[in-house]
């Protein structure tokens, strides 16, 4: 795009966001930091296509002056954790539901393939699993206990243990985006073929109804580990597709919005790790309501945190944007 294009297009938003500024009109801070993203976004396409230029050094003055602005205007909530999960994260991570979709989707695919491999080869299983685990898991069969492994260790050993492996292998999920997204397709492709033999196996032996008692556990420890696959690919592809940005702001934006998505996952690892170390071992004796309520109350709570109420919360804070946006700029100085 010419620059006297580029201009003419965002000219009416830029002077309305600078009269706003100047006049010192009382800005909602939300608001204000979405408007100073959508300058920021214009400045990077500047700095890409219109080096030196007098529209650079406008739009330089005028994000600075926003920059100040956000940081004197912002009010710091009494109670920053609490403001995190219920109202900050949701409305961040509204942005990434289709990259959730995205991981999702190759974690899905890697389970069909585990559960046809297993289907169809015999020797499938003890490649992904490992002929102790399997040989251990075929001897608990014929014991009637199948499930007898959940029921070793201590309490308390068993949840520091399997919590602190959950939260590494969510780490590791998202650290090996850095290869371009690639070894965290690789980690979910993994897991997901795992899943699916593993659930296959039990299938074989005619005895699937039994991995309910893995899945009390399970859906919250599976389900996390797609979101922190999640954020691995956007901190990948912030390095393959930079947009407006520069390579190496976007990677950095990236490898931070990620991080942000891994530390969301902590205390879901937490409850996953408390319930395989508490409540697992006795799956099999409880009734299967209690069991199944379990499962699904974990599964709605991941799909509400995660994806029903960041919607919902986008569109409220959408609707109250708009209403700020119409007291502050005329809606024909806003693109």
């Amino acid at each position: 795009m010419r620059e006297a294009s580029f201009v003419k297009q965002n000219k009416e938003k830029w002077i309305g966001f600078e009269n706003a500024l100047d006049n010192n009109v009382k800005i909602n801070p939300d608001d204000l930091a979405s408007y100073y993203i959508q300058l920021t976004n214009d400045l990077s396409y500047a700095q890409t296509y219109y080096p030196e230029s007098k529209t650079l050094l406008y739009l330089n003055s005028l994000a600075s002056q926003a920059h100040q602005k956000i940081y004197i205007t912002k009010k710091e909530s009494k109670n920053k954790i609490i403001s995190f999960w219920r109202d900050e994260f949701p409305l961040f991570f509204y942005q990434y539901h289709k990259t959730l979709l995205y991981a999702f989707l190759i974690f899905m695919s890697a389970v069909i393939i585990g559960v046809v491999s297993t289907l169809n080869d015999d020797s499938f299983i003890r490649l992904i699993l490992g002929d102790s685990y399997v040989n251990m898991t075929i001897e608990n069969i014929e014991k009637g206990e199948p499930m007898a492994v959940y029921k070793s260790g201590s309490n308390i050993g068993t949840f520091l243990g399997i919590t602190i492996n959950n939260i590494r292998v969510a780490i590791i999920a998202f650290a090996l985006g850095v290869f371009f997204s690639v070894g965290t397709i690789y980690v979910l492709f993994s897991n997901g073929i795992m899943l699916g033999a593993f659930i296959t196996f039990f299938y074989n032996y005619g005895i699937l109804e039994k991995t309910s008692t893995v899945w009390l556990h399970g859906t919250i420890e599976i389900s996390v580990i797609v979101i922190a696959g999640c954020a691995g690919l956007v901190m990948g592809n912030s390095f393959l597709f930079p947009k407006t940005y520069s390579r190496r702001v976007a990677f950095m934006k990236g490898a931070k919005d990620g991080l942000k998505i891994v530390v969301s996952t902590i205390p879901f690892f937490i409850i996953a790790g408390f319930i395989e170390g508490f409540i697992t071992r006795y799956g099999e004796q409880m009734p299967s309501f209690l069991a199944y309520g379990i499962i699904f109350i974990s599964l709605f709570v991941i799909v509400y945190y995660y994806i029903i109420y960041p919607i919902a919360l986008n569109k409220v804070n959408h609707a109250e944007r708009n209403r700020n946006t119409s007291q502050l700029i005329p809606k024909s100085q806003i693109t």
